[in-house]
């Protein structure tokens, strides 16, 4: 019983990474406002924006300003940043939850 006490009072912790979560959000519809990734992820605008701006200078995402909103395009043949996924793109990672040929 005391086991089951620990393990329930350990922190919370997921697969993926905000990091992952907001491109994937991306990937999905290539128009949402930073408002809307950051309600449907969870997390705060700020953090939404400060991982859009990491992904955009990590070269994963280029954002295209038209009128007063943005548009991104993903560059899905970046591979993964730790070195023990490094030998897969991005796009691998968008196909699992967007469906094989779902991003170009």
């Amino acid at each position: 019983m005391a086991s089951t006490k620990a393990r329930q009072d350990r922190k919370p912790w997921t697969f993926l990474t905000n990091h992952a979560r907001v491109l994937i959000c991306i990937a999905r519809d290539t128009e949402l406002r930073v408002r809307d990734v950051a309600q449907q992820i969870g997390i705060t605008e700020r953090a939404a924006q400060l991982i859009i701006t990491d992904l955009e200078e990590a070269g994963y995402l280029v954002r295209t300003r038209i009128g007063r909103r943005n548009t991104y395009t993903i560059n899905g043949d970046r591979p993964f940043r730790h070195p023990a996924e490094a030998d897969h793109d991005v796009r691998d990672l968008i196909e699992v939850f967007l469906g094989e040929g779902s991003f170009t």
